[in-house]
């Protein structure tokens, strides 16, 4: 593995019910165990069935995701906290007095304030998605296979 991919990574938002979560199965989705990912909220929120619908249209199934906070995190050791809301960019740098971590913020729409049709509100779950997926890809990218 590259020296400039992290060994763990922890996505934040507001409530981990929509970004987080997305981000988290996004990460995983492209690299696989390789790099311990986890999600959390400031608060932990309901599931989101749009999530669900938007992440299985990549064949990722968020069906049985539960959110939870940072209270909830057995292990606080991450090289880089990834924030996803204002919120949770503040509790993320409250962590760094008492852990060493690199904190970006990603500022990332909250899709829940498109009002609209159904179909407007998946446009939405997806902009946001495929918009994570590209800052996960740039960020940490998939390091080559070497060939034999």
């Amino acid at each position: 593995m590259p020296a400039s991919l992290p060994g763990s990574v922890l996505f934040a938002c507001t409530y981990n019910a929509i970004r987080s979560p997305m981000a988290e199965a996004l990460f995983r989705h492209v690299h696989g165990r390789r790099i311990y990912v986890a999600s959390v909220g400031v608060r932990a929120g309901d599931p989101d069935p749009f999530v669900a619908t938007v992440m299985q249209e990549l064949g990722i199934d968020l069906s049985r995701h539960r959110g939870k906070t940072f209270d909830d995190l057995a292990d606080t050791s991450f090289d880089v906290v990834v924030t996803l809301s204002p919120e949770a960019q503040h509790k993320a740098v409250e962590m760094t007095r008492t852990m060493a971590c690199e904190v970006e913020y990603w500022a990332t729409l909250d899709p829940t304030w498109v009002e609209g049709s159904r179909e407007a509100t998946l446009a939405a779950y997806r902009e946001v998605r495929d918009q994570l997926l590209r800052r996960i890809r740039q960020r940490f990218p998939v390091p080559p296979v070497p060939e034999l």
